[in-house]
């Protein structure tokens, strides 16, 4: 049974809203009188759903929206609009509010709208908890920097949701997959020599457009491996070039470097993952990241 938080600081509209929602049997409902309020209930109720109003005392609908947001981001909120919130409330919205319904229709359109807004994250949920259950996936993709970038994002929100560290570090070892799939890319299947960029970087960048049309290179694949064991999040980059000696590669880490353009991907990618391995071939590089770990910044390669 769905469980509703309503908040309000008006008795009589708290109560309303909640008289309203359980005519349908379906639901039941706990009630807050404003946001500090709301999030201890959170703490002990964990619901569905939140119906909050957004004039209220101590913690506004705004700043409750922001908060559930934060820390309880599966937990969709609607908004219980007044004539005079108008601003605030798209400013909730904005900020991450599903719907809202106006205080003036709630006996017409709460119930519609607390069902299709429970329909949507209940599906969200079970999406979530079903990609939980999957411990590898590969993906084999064209010399294509959109569809790389589009799966970076994807695999950024595959570590935040399985609580491998913090989101920042979840964006860190999102950008040093981006890093490595750029290297695929480029140096891998389209065999561009970093270099260029040191000389002439529209040469760099003109040579790729060029040989995308062009076999073998057009013909070449990216294919990523991800891995979800328990202690682990491992990412497998494979491209199909020639492969390289990744012992010929300058050290990053040298102050030299960090002003040229040829050692920024694997400084990042050294900095942001705990392990890097290469095959034998050097055209496949292993990134290893683990679970509730700082990241160390002595890294194994």
């Amino acid at each position: 049974m769905p469980k509703i938080l309503v908040v309000d600081d008006l008795l009589s509209d708290c109560r309303i809203a909640g008289g309203l929602l359980t005519q349908d049997k379906a639901f039941s409902v706990v009630y807050a009188s404003n946001g500090i309020d709301a999030l201890d209930q959170l703490e002990l109720h964990v619901p569905d759903l939140v119906l909050t109003d957004l004039q209220m005392p101590k913690m506004n609908g705004l700043e409750l929206v922001q908060r559930i947001r934060e820390d309880y981001p599966l937990i969709p909120t609607i908004l219980m609009t007044a004539k005079g919130s108008e601003a605030i409330a798209i400013q909730a919205i904005e900020q991450g509010a599903a719907s809202y319904v106006p205080k003036k229709r709630l006996a017409t359109d709460l119930h519609e709208t607390v069902r299709r807004v429970l329909a949507v994250s209940t599906e969200e949920r079970s999406y979530t908890r079903l990609m939980h259950r999957v411990a590898e996936t590969t993906f084999v993709l064209e010399n294509d920097l959109t569809l790389l970038s589009t799966l970076v994002g994807q695999l950024r929100q595959d570590l935040e949701q399985r609580s491998f560290g913090t989101r920042n570090e979840a964006i860190r070892m999102a950008t040093a997959l981006d890093e490595a799939f750029h290297n695929a890319f480029y140096h891998g299947n389209l065999e561009v020599d970093s270099v260029l960029k040191e000389g002439n970087h529209d040469t760099f960048h003109e040579l790729a457009i060029k040989l995308l049309s062009e076999p073998p290179y057009c013909d070449r694949r990216i294919t990523v491996t991800a891995r979800y064991p328990p202690a682990d999040a491992t990412f497998i980059i494979r491209d199909e070039g020639p492969g390289f000696n990744p012992d010929d590669l300058p050290d990053p880490t040298d102050p030299e470097y960090l002003e040229r353009p040829s050692g920024r991907g694997l400084l990042l990618m050294r900095t942001f993952v705990d392990q890097i391995v290469f095959n034998n071939v050097d055209n496949e590089v292993t990134l290893i990241k683990h679970k509730h770990q700082e990241i160390s910044q002595n890294k194994e390669v």
